[in-house]
């Protein structure tokens, strides 16, 4: 009974043996491929593309301050509706244009 057991962990641990070699070969080419990839696939200089991305996060803050407060007077000091509304879609629309104009200014 106990060599029979013996012979049964041995093929185990063979078994076990081979599939670690097998995920080890499997792991050194995905690498391979990963390092051959990424030096044929040409990198980015910066994610950071556009004028927003470099403001800072105050800049960013104010901007967004003055607009909920034009906002807030649009909605507390016009009463007709339909003009709310239009003002709010004219500033949502006009704000980032003003916005980029007047830092530029400064």
């Amino acid at each position: 009974m106990s060599k029979e057991r013996a012979r049964r962990r041995e093929a185990r641990l063979a078994g076990q043996a081979t599939a670690r070699e097998d995920r080890a070969r499997a792991d050194a080419r995905r690498q391979r491929r990963r390092t051959l990839l990424s030096r044929l696939v040409p990198r980015r200089p910066d994610r950071r593309v556009g004028r927003v991305d470099r403001w800072s996060r105050a800049e960013r803050s104010t901007a967004a301050g003055l607009t909920l407060a034009a906002l807030g007077v649009i909605w507390t000091l016009i009463h007709p509706l339909a003009l709310q509304v239009a003002l709010t879609l004219v500033l949502l629309l006009a704000a980032p244009a003003i916005i980029t104009v007047a830092r530029r200014r400064l």
